[in-house]
């Protein structure tokens, strides 16, 4: 099973934190040792499983949306973005739980054209107000629809790190990755208004292969 980057930081603490408590507790407990060494050798496999890397067959998109991440469509909403947009458009929300996978991909392909991180609170991804009080990124792609299209990664309660690759003025390719969210957060993704919603609440999406919503140029 191929791992993501991010999780060199996180395996080695988490390894040498089981080897130490595993060494204490089979000296001073023996064989009761397995009682504390079984459910930590469960965490760690929960942490490989976090920071899988699956292998998908990713398309090409002009005027598809992709979803982004993995996880639930929790919100469908006309909004105001005024971050960069600055007008009313379509908000489609994916809430990740920390199983599943959180590599995150690009909605659209085009031209990164604004990116921007900012310090915020840890409320629970799901609240409505997380997606501009918590602690998120902001990007937006003129697509090849010439549309201009804002995505959003947010940390939720357990995700307390976010990171993002991408520059100003980078090539964006649906379904290719351009950032890495750690445990359980959310994406928004900001579409025009004519947009042709293809999801619904409550629908279960695959990063990169899920098509969630079509602009037309």
């Amino acid at each position: 099973m191929k791992l993501h980057k991010e999780s060199k930081g996180t395996l080695i603490v988490a390894i040498l934190f089981i080897a130490f408590i595993g060494t204490i507790s089979i000296y001073y407990l023996e064989l009761w040792s397995l009682v504390i060494l079984i459910p930590l050798l469960v965490m760690l496999g929960l942490i490989f499983w976090f920071f899988r890397v699956p292998t998908r067959a990713i398309l090409d998109h002009t005027e598809n949306v992709v979803a982004p991440v993995d996880g639930k469509v929790v919100m469908i909403k006309e909004v105001i973005e005024d971050e960069f947009i600055k007008d009313k458009c379509i908000q489609v929300s994916i809430f990740m739980s920390p199983l599943n996978v959180h590599i995150c991909r690009y909605p659209v392909s085009g031209d990164v054209i604004y990116k921007k991180y900012h310090p915020g609170k840890y409320l629970v991804a799901w609240h409505e107000k997380s997606s501009t009080e918590n602690e998120r990124t902001t990007v937006a792609v003129k697509s090849l629809t010439n549309h201009q299209v804002v995505f959003r990664q947010i940390a939720g309660y357990v995700a307390r790190r976010i990171v993002f690759y991408c520059n100003v003025e980078d090539k964006a390719k649906a379904g290719h990755e351009f950032g890495f969210i750690k445990f359980g957060s959310r994406m928004d993704v900001f579409l025009p208004l004519d947009t042709e919603i293809l999801c619904k609440i409550g629908d279960k999406t695959k990063g990169g292969i899920d098509v969630i919503a079509r602009m037309r140029d």
